[in-house]
């Protein structure tokens, strides 16, 4: 019965010398030593150091008459190192003396390993979820806080378009303009992380991107950190936002001039990438730009790096940053259908991989618009959303581009209106209102009437529910910004 088990069995007397074992335990043994073992051997003196006197400590426990299983490693590093649980039992004469014990082990490491990798899954299975938690509630508290915003910006832009004050009132103004921007960058980067902020996908080429920041880079991080980049030849173009990436760029430098506070190398590095099966959980196979910022800065411990992308996690000192760039940079890829690959070490630095879709249609060489100057219309312009306060923002500077104004709080309203006779020239309305979206308002306006302009002003994007060919603006907005949207959509 012993030799017909697969199991590996031993017996030893008091002197722990082996008295018999098994063909399995032959087997094994050898397979994890190198070596054989033989009948009138110590036990314990065939294990390497560390293992010898765990196994010596093992075998006295039996001898002493405790029954007991336990999990240990023995082997040799150039053969095998299996985990074993092994069960001891001491053997007693027919007076009850010990003259000796036993053993029958089982090699787990691939139970445990499989364990392991349990556990792994659903380690990045309740990380996933606690992002995506997050990710909703960051963006549902954005978008509430691009509401609150769209007035403050708006109401202070045409105090100070007017001239509102003397001089005082005017930097009052001024400064409090300057805060409610920056508070709108801090919302964007919010809406980042949470894959809602309002993208402009374009074929952009990275190689040219980065190059025409070479200086800005340079003069961010600073006369300590040399910085390196290296575009590789003949990139195709990527599919991003240009302004959203820029912005990235920039975050990725200043994170890691930050974790070089004695200086150090900054490498910027473009290259086109073939990314195969299981590459990286997210990344779907194909073709792709991978933009790497690399630093040889304090690094990463494993704890850090768990957390690395989570909104306002930080290890820079209060005041020194807003814990969002790289949970930013992450929702950006995200958004674009690439990922965020991060590699760091503690002392050694920081490798952050930014993994961008490519396109094979050719960038737009056009310049990108800058803020229009407000232009002058008439008309009637019909201004929709539930919210009151946004609302009567909106209306206000219309009215000051020349529109003859009419509110409604509803799509419901809204149609109601139209259906009672009302003509507007321009449609401009909220697209997340209870009932009825705006892009529901604007489809059927579009029916019914037209040659009615339509403007879709939205706090995130609502990529399923917002048609691509709908003029949009996304909140909070100045009323030049307004005034661009306007000539854009003809």
């Amino acid at each position: 019965m012993i030799e017909a088990t697969t199991s590996p069995i031993c017996a030893f007397d008091t002197d722990c010398r082996i008295i018999a074992f098994n063909t399995a335990h032959a087997q094994e043994f050898r397979r994890a030593n190198g070596f054989d073992a033989a009948q009138g051997d110590i036990l314990f003196d065939l294990f390497e150091p560390g293992q010898r006197e765990t196994m010596q400590a093992l075998m006295g426990r039996a001898l002493a008459g405790e029954r007991f299983t336990a999990v240990e490693v023995f082997g040799r590093a150039d053969c095998a190192l299996p985990c074993w649980e092994i069960g001891f039992t001491p053997m007693r004469d027919e007076a009850g003396a010990i003259v000796g014990a036993f053993y029958l082990a089982k090699d787990i490491s691939d139970r445990l390993r499989a364990e392991q990798e349990l556990l792994a899954a659903q380690e990045a299975l309740r990380q996933s979820q606690k992002m995506e938690a997050m990710g909703s509630l960051t963006g549902g508290v954005a978008h509430d806080f691009n509401n609150l915003l769209t007035p403050i910006i708006g109401g202070l832009d045409i105090l100070q378009r007017k001239g509102v004050g003397g001089e005082r009132e005017q930097r009052l103004i001024g400064g409090a303009l300057q805060s409610a921007e920056r508070a709108k960058v801090l919302v964007q980067r919010l809406l980042a992380f949470a894959r809602r902020q309002p993208l402009q996908p374009q074929p952009v080429n990275v190689g040219m991107l980065v190059s025409g920041m070479a200086d800005l880079v340079a003069s961010t991080s600073g006369p300590q950190t040399r910085v390196i980049m290296e575009v590789a030849d003949d990139l195709p173009a990527a599919l991003a936002d240009q302004n959203q990436l820029e912005m990235a760029i920039l975050n990725l430098s200043v994170n890691a001039r930050d974790a070089m506070p004695d200086g150090g190398r900054l490498s910027i590095t473009v290259r086109h990438v073939q990314a195969g099966e299981d590459q990286h959980p997210g990344l779907q196979p194909g073709s792709y730009v991978r933009l790497s910022v690399a630093d040889t800065g304090i690094g990463m411990d494993a704890e850090t790096l768990k957390r690395a992308v989570e909104p306002f996690y930080s290890t820079k000192g209060i005041g020194q940053g807003t814990g969002l760039g790289l949970s930013m940079v992450h929702g950006l890829a995200a958004q674009l259908g690439g990922v965020l690959t991060i590699d760091s070490r503690p002392g050694l630095g920081t490798d952050v991989q930014l993994w961008l879709p490519t396109t094979t249609v050719s960038p737009d060489a056009a310049e990108r618009v800058e803020d229009a100057a407000p232009v002058t219309r008439a008309g009637r312009a019909l201004v929709v959303d539930d919210e009151e306060a946004v609302r009567a923002s909106t209306a206000d500077m219309l009215a000051d581009l020349g529109y003859h104004i009419t509110e409604a709080d509803s799509a419901e309203q809204a149609w109601d209106l139209i259906q009672g006779g009302l003509v507007p020239d321009l449609l401009v309305t909220d697209h997340l209102m209870p009932g009825h979206t705006g892009t529901d308002l604007a489809r059927e306006v579009l029916v019914r009437l037209p040659a009615t302009r339509v403007l879709i002003v939205s706090g995130y994007a609502e990529a399923n529910e917002i048609a691509p060919d709908l003029p949009r603006l996304v909140k909070p907005f100045r009323q030049a910004e307004l005034a661009a949207a306007l000539a854009d959509g003809g």
